[in-house]
């Protein structure tokens, strides 16, 4: 999880109150103080800091919000999302074989330091970074990546420290989630692909970086090699889907 601080509700941070009568001095004043806030001009370093911080808590409340707010509406609405859960629901039952409802709670919301749009824990479960989603169906992509480890993990008993283990359900998430798919590649990389061979190449791109972060990784060579191997088997088990949604 985030090591930033909690973010405090909007009534803890201090805005300036606008004056009664703008065409005033102080409502001259007032005026002045706002441009500079936006601006940075005039503020002595002492006083943009303290802005700067009030700003970052405000913006994170209301990316947390929206987050939250996606994230619901995904569950409600998406295909492969409400599919996923309803697979990891089913591996998920009681020892009586009572299928038991898709925990909700697992999937949060927070700041993540690093350069990445969500992760998977199999104790804690999903992380979507709220900072990093940029609309709501980049939430959906990712939180469909992300139930594909929840998905693997309980089928599998995952191994996240074996290198062939982690490429193994990184290519899965890829391929099966949607974040691959034509409409997603061309955004990042325009007309200079192919779609079928985009679809795979994006795929190992994106395993290949994932399993980098692997702490038994040792380099990026390394990452490249261990999706090879494992790559036929894994890229075409679609399981639980019975294709790749592209």
């Amino acid at each position: 999880m985030s090591d930033e601080m909690p973010i405090p509700p909007p009534s803890d941070v201090k805005k300036p109150e606008p004056p009664k009568d703008p065409n005033s001095a102080e409502g001259f004043r007032w005026w002045r103080r706002t441009f500079q806030y936006k601006t940075g001009m005039g503020l002595t370093p002492e006083e943009k800091h303290q802005y700067e911080n009030d700003y970052q808590f405000i913006l994170q409340r209301k990316q947390c919000q929206k987050c939250y707010e996606y994230r619901d509406w995904i569950l409600k609405y998406s295909p492969t999302v409400r599919f996923m859960a309803q697979q990891i629901s089913k591996l998920n039952g009681n020892n009586n074989g009572e299928v038991l409802p898709f925990d909700e709670s697992k999937i949060i919301c927070d700041v993540c330091p690093e350069w990445r749009s969500g992760g998977f824990h199999p104790d804690l479960g999903i992380l979507i970074c709220q900072n990093r989603i940029r609309d709501k169906w980049h939430l959906e992509d990712t939180l469909a990546h992300e139930m594909v480890h929840y998905f693997d993990n309980l089928k599998w008993q995952v191994d996240w420290l074996n290198l062939k283990h982690h490429a193994c359900s990184e290519i899965r998430a890829s391929s099966l989630s949607g974040e691959c798919r034509f409409s997603q590649e061309f955004q990042r990389r325009g007309f200079g692909f192919q779609v079928a061979k985009g679809h795979q190449d994006c795929v190992k791109r994106r395993a290949t970086l994932s399993v980098m972060g692997n702490p038994n990784c040792k380099d990026e060579k390394q990452a490249r090699k261990v999706v090879n191997e494992v790559w036929d088997s894994c890229f075409n088990d679609t399981r639980p889907f019975d294709e790749i949604y592209r």
